[in-house]
């Protein structure tokens, strides 16, 4: 499938120290491709600031905006970070207008920053996820519009004379669906318009976009900050970053295999949504208890075990990709929790998106060591967001970048907490200037 705007390169985003030299060796959470058998250790240049952003869901022109504001690329959408780091922590997807101009960007960026000595770390959000195992509820219209091509329409045509041709061989599967398939042409070709079936391969394990975020880590340890999307639950402190990141990952590696082996059996069609696949498998099961005719163990297994995702990580409502608990625990609760998670993990501070904050407004928790950034970026969805940025400058200092101004939320070099506080104007950002803007 032809794949409009920037062509993309798959850099994958290690553990690196901000601003800081003398720190020679990190760990690599995210490579190349799934081919890799675990996270990695490589040498990590200097480089001069992290900026971490939150949930972009489509607003493309706000997070061209937003990085633009802070410094790391130029009118052109050219990376001019030099050595910083970009840390996006997921939901790129789903909801607004422009999710593939999104992940195009950072597919560029991804090649174009470590040729200044920079890098891009992109993280894998619930939605990324979403749309690799086809939970589609937030994908909206335009969003398949914007893979349609010029024989869309026969393609969008020929799947559904084979999802009815599936419909006639099926016959003891159907009958115990709960709710029924679509039974009318209309209904059908309303739930898949032209670019569905194209978006579906475009996020498959060979398709261009599915293949850029199978290479995507959950979680990334930059400089003893902790970056990933929703958060990590405290029951998950005995477990190490890599192992659960390398858990994530197999998991999406499980549902490719287990898609494909559905498809082999003729039980699914490649085009079926994870609700479809899921109410099919319960329904193929429950036929083939029903049926006098021999059943096969090892079959009945795998589909069994397929039904059990909702228990994997990646999918869980307390997993890493989902937790909300940092917005919602109270103070004692979470300063209590956080002491321990940081500690098992040997951190100083975690960074989620995840959970719109009220306000637009990147906030602290648990004395400073949490920080919520996702601040609505799409406003057109979340009244009051704003696009926002973290930018963080040596180890200690953490500065809330808007587009009209920025707030110093830590400073650990500044011993007046009023300072740290403090209101500036705007200015461009990575670390340039912040000190001495007027208080």
């Amino acid at each position: 499938m032809a794949i409009e705007g920037r062509k993309k390169m798959v850099h994958p985003p290690a553990s690196v120290s901000p601003c800081r030299a003398g720190i020679s060796i990190l760990l690599f959470l995210v490579f190349v491709g799934l081919a890799s058998a675990g996270p990695a250790k490589i040498p990590t240049e200097h480089t001069e600031a992290v900026v971490a952003i939150g949930d972009v869901h489509g607003d493309f022109d706000d997070f061209v905006a937003i990085l633009q504001r802070v410094g790391l690329i130029d009118a052109q959408q050219h990376w001019t970070g030099g050595k910083a780091t970009l840390v996006q922590v997921g939901d790129l997807l789903d909801r607004g207008p422009k999710p593939r101009e999104a992940m195009d960007l950072l597919m560029s960026l991804e090649k174009e920053a470590p040729q200044a000595g920079g890098r891009v770390v992109s993280l894998l959000g619930n939605h990324e996820v979403m749309n690799i195992m086809g939970d589609l509820r937030y994908v909206a219209a335009v969003n398949y519009a914007s893979f349609a091509e010029a024989n869309s329409e026969e393609r969008q045509r020929s799947a559904y004379e084979a999802f009815m041709k599936w419909r006639g061989s099926h016959e003891a599967l159907l009958a115990e669906l709960p709710k029924p398939m679509e039974l009318t042409e209309a209904e059908w070709m309303a739930r898949h318009p032209a670019g569905f079936i194209e978006q579906r391969e475009a996020f498959g394990p060979n398709g261009s976009y599915g293949k850029w975020l199978r290479g995507h880590y959950a979680l990334a340890d930059i400089g003893g900050v902790i970056f990933l999307h929703g958060g990590i639950h405290p029951d998950l402190a005995k477990m190490k970053l890599d192992a659960i990141n390398s858990q994530i990952r197999d998991e999406i590696k499980t549902f490719d295999a287990t898609k494909q082996y559905l498809q082999d059996e003729k039980i699914i069609l490649p085009f079926f949504n994870l609700q479809e696949i899921t109410a099919v498998v319960q329904a193929e099961l429950t036929a083939e208890r029903k049926s006098r005719m021999p059943s096969d163990e090892q079959r009945q297994a795998r589909l069994i075990q397929f039904l059990g995702y909702g228990d994997w990580l990646s999918v869980k409502v307390d997993g890493p990709l989902w937790f909300r608990g940092y917005d919602q625990w109270s103070e004692e609760e979470g300063t209590a929790d956080m002491g321990k998670l940081l500690e098992a993990f040997k951190a100083t501070h975690i960074v989620v998106g995840h959970t719109v904050q009220k306000g637009g407004r990147i906030r602290p928790r648990f004395g400073d060591r949490v920080f919520l950034i996702d601040t609505g970026m799409l406003s057109s969805y979340y009244p009051g967001g704003r696009a926002s940025a973290m930018e963080i400058c040596g180890d200690a200092k953490f500065t809330a970048q808007y587009m009209d101004h920025q707030v110093v939320l830590l400073d650990s070099a500044v011993s007046s907490p009023e300072k740290a506080d403090s209101v500036l104007p705007a200015n461009r950002g990575i670390c340039r200037a912040t000190a001495t803007a007027p208080q």
